[in-house]
């Protein structure tokens, strides 16, 4: 679906959906409980219908009982009976894919992982190297993930600086085993925040876990998952793109978001307060990689440079984002510079418009989107349907808040 956007600025009352990050969280800590838990306010994007097809792949259910209430049954201490390695289909879902390669060790000996986009072309070294010193059988090809053996108590040595979803992954396993066992990060780690979301679902589950933060260190004791009811808190990932529209002078009021959340994007809310002050910037987006995109356009309109550092690590998102960032700001006539691990953004008084590959990237989409409200010219998005993967009904939303959508 292409479509043509009129600059228009917005005006009116959005809730940003509900966290796509804690819903798939409080999903997996349902499904590894013995007994029905009840989930409330649950978007059923792209992404999360990957983790309910693994969920149900694994031996769980679910049933959506009312619009966003889910009742889930999870498969508690029994083990995978299905006789073949269990297929997991998980989209473009790079949360599902890592959290699950884990959970399938430990409740099946392993699994068969397929996607699509360019999710099986995202690095998995820090699983594969452990599953090297752990004996475990893995293959990844044509597209497909195969891994096979048992996943046993003991020491998970890996780098906190490439992605938090393998700590999760293992972090959700390894309560399963029986013994006493130790996810031990060799570097810093980056975007902890996600890490925080984690043990929170596992305690509402039941399941403690003694961080060490000094020591870099969790320690894991088998436990068992127990049924609960939860609610998901609205997602400051999709806020940032309601800030970046009142950045560029819109007027939206953004309601139902938690000031006191886990979630490490309600950064946001100072970042802008940064940006909105003239003169050069320099942001470390370690920690909040999602939130380049809306940050992006408002260093696109602002007065003075913006640095954002630390990002490689968005080269491995559903596009390259710091190129494809640079591609479709670029288009709409801004001043983007890139570099191996940083944009650099010279922002200008407004941008006269122009089209905007998406790349099937749901936050490049949005960005444009955005972006539209602060150029003099008109906008068009290719491939905006890719919105589906996170924000299903971002473009009605958009609409209500009198953005000027034409379908070409």
């Amino acid at each position: 679906m292409d479509l043509q956007i009129t600059p228009k600025k917005l005006s009116g009352a959005v809730t940003p959906p509900p966290s796509k990050s804690q819903a798939h969280r409080l999903l997996i800590a349902a499904a590894l409980a013995e007994g029905t838990s009840t989930l409330h306010n649950i978007a059923r994007s792209q992404d999360i219908e990957a983790t309910l097809r693994c969920v149900t792949a694994l031996g769980g259910s679910w049933t959506e009982t009312s619009p966003g209430t889910l009742t889930v049954t999870g498969i508690g201490g029994r083990r995978f009976s299905g006789g073949e390695l269990p297929r997991l289909d998980c989209g473009e879902s790079g949360s599902t894919l890592r959290f699950f390669i884990p959970i399938a060790l430990a409740v099946a000996g392993g699994g068969i992982f397929t996607g699509h986009g360019r999710l099986m072309e995202r690095p998995q070294g820090p699983y594969f190297q452990l599953f090297d010193k752990k004996g475990i059988f893995y293959e990844q090809k044509d597209g497909v993930l195969t891994v096979r053996g048992a996943l046993t108590p003991g020491e998970y040595v890996l780098p906190g600086n490439v992605s938090s979803q393998f700590f999760t992954g293992l972090l959700f396993a390894l309560p399963l085993l029986d013994g006493v066992s130790a996810v031990v990060s060799s570097t810093e780690i980056e975007s902890q925040a996600y890490i925080t979301m984690t043990l929170e679902a596992m305690r509402q589950a039941g399941v403690p876990v003694a961080e060490r933060p000094g020591l870099r260190s969790f320690e894991v004791l088998h436990a068992a998952y127990h049924p609960f009811a939860a609610t998901v808190e609205a997602d400051w990932s999709q806020a940032a793109f309601w800030y970046a529209a009142n950045f560029l002078d819109s007027r939206v009021e953004i309601r139902d978001l938690n000031p006191d959340s886990g979630q490490g994007d309600k950064v946001v809310s100072e970042l802008y307060w940064q940006l909105a002050r003239p003169g050069d910037a320099e942001i470390d987006v370690s920690g909040c990689p999602d939130l380049l995109p809306p940050l992006a356009v408002m260093a696109a309109v602002r007065s003075g440079t913006t640095r954002f550092v630390n990002a490689a690590r968005l080269r491995i998102k559903e596009s390259d984002r710091l190129s494809t960032i640079t591609a479709a700001l670029t288009a709409l006539g801004a001043e983007v510079h890139e570099e191996p691990d940083r944009l650099i953004i010279v922002g200008k008084p407004s941008l006269p418009g122009g089209t905007v590959d998406c790349a099937n990237d749901h936050r490049i989409a949005m960005m444009a989107a955005i972006a539209a409200t602060g150029c003099t010219g008109p906008v068009t998005v290719l491939g905006a349907e890719c919105v589906q993967k996170s924000y299903p009904d971002f473009w009605e939303v958009y609409n209500t808040l009198g953005g000027d959508i034409h379908v070409l």
